[in-house]
């Protein structure tokens, strides 16, 4: 018999496999949403995202919210229940060919990101984060570079939610100003293949 999360762990690698439902499934875990607006927002036909979003409900990754009539029918809103987010122990267990997939579909997504906000001052502030930093490490060193990334990642989703009580708090006060704004965070840590020996003309 298969243990509960493991089977989760499974539908959620199925959903992160396809690059659109990896969108859905974030845009879905910052508001509750119809794939109306979804594909509004995404440029995306309505038809290929009410077809994926149907997928992400099957795998249990959303749930319905609310149904609203909208001209003769009704939209509906879903909001997420689980994270795009796969821990190291879920990604080893995931089969090689939907590793490849799952991470094609992030970079696509992280390059998309990247370009839009280079293109709109997304980097303009003074303090915004951008390093690359090449290392070597043995196996250990790998392991604890990966920890310490988790760390910061879990603590940044704190953040996001103390961020959010603040934001309600001022509101109370009477501060209409107070809001909060959207912002990334990417990690990576990969291997880097040496590069490749360009062969002499025999």
């Amino acid at each position: 018999m298969s243990h509960p999360e493991a089977t989760l762990d499974q539908r959620l690698a199925k959903a992160l496999s396809h690059p659109l439902r990896m969108q859905l499934l974030t845009l879905l875990n910052q508001r509750v949403a119809s794939p109306v607006e979804l594909a509004s927002e995404l440029g995306a036909r309505l038809g290929n995202v009410s077809y994926h979003v149907r997928i992400l409900l099957d795998l249990g990754c959303i749930e319905l919210v609310s149904t609203t009539p909208r001209r003769g029918a009704l939209e509906h809103h879903y909001r997420a229940l689980q994270r795009p987010i796969l821990g190291a122990e879920d990604w080893a267990e995931i089969p090689l060919s939907v590793r490849r997939e799952i991470a094609d579909g992030l970079l696509t997504q992280i390059a998309k990101d990247i370009g839009v906000a280079g293109k709109r001052g997304g980097f303009d502030r003074s303090d915004v984060h951008l390093t690359r930093t090449p290392l070597v490490l043995d196996e250990e060193g790998w392991e604890e570079v990966g920890e310490r990334m988790q760390d910061v990642l879990d603590r940044a989703l704190e953040i996001q939610a103390e961020s959010a009580e603040r934001v309600i708090q001022r509101h109370a006060q009477g501060d209409p100003a107070a809001d909060t704004f959207a912002a990334n965070l990417v990690m990576l840590l990969f291997e880097q293949p040496p590069p490749q020996r360009k062969r002499r003309p025999g």
